[in-house]
């Protein structure tokens, strides 16, 4: 039974990683469960033989609400520190839902180029204002998913080392 736990719990901190940069999956909050797992039903312990506290699970639900949060703010805000619209952030969100039939490529392309021809169509840009907009939608992008990736990551390491 504990090895099921142990993978059931692995396998919430993967997809978490994975849902850190493929939209429509909440990455911190699964790999969040996966910690929450262990500590309900599994028995683990760290290196120093210390189950997992109470307060440890609790910083990190604090840490994902804020990482969560974050995640709306960052593009937006480096949509609009480069001239971008909302249609820029609009755009390059559904030039990643395209690209996803090539990833990572196709995901990198497609929100580069949905940020732009939104900036471009719907918000009357010239080329390079909307290319600047989306440059910067773009960057937002890869800023939230870098912060949800770290943090997953760091979320996946304790995971692992409370599960054996």
């Amino acid at each position: 039974m504990e090895t099921f736990i142990a993978i059931a719990a692995i396998l919430l901190g993967i997809i978490g990683i994975i849902g850190s940069v493929a939209p429509g999956l909440p990455g911190p909050p699964l790999s969040w469960l996966g910690m929450l797992v262990i500590y309900i039903w599994g028995s683990g312990t760290n290196a120093a033989g210390e189950p997992m506290s109470t307060t440890f699970l609790l910083v990190w639900l604090g840490i994902v609400i804020v990482i969560s949060i974050l995640d709306y703010v960052v593009p937006a805000y480096f949509t609009k520190l480069t001239g971008g619209s909302k249609y820029g952030g609009w755009g390059a969100i559904a030039g990643l839902f395209i690209g996803m039939i090539y990833p990572p490529v196709g995901m990198i392309l497609g929100s580069l180029l949905g940020a732009f021809v939104a900036e471009f169509l719907f918000a009357g840009k010239d080329a390079g204002a909307s290319l600047k907009s989306a440059f910067g939608a773009f960057m937002g992008f890869l800023a939230g998913s870098g912060i949800k990736l770290i943090c997953t990551g760091v979320m996946l390491f304790y995971i692992v080392i409370y599960a054996f």
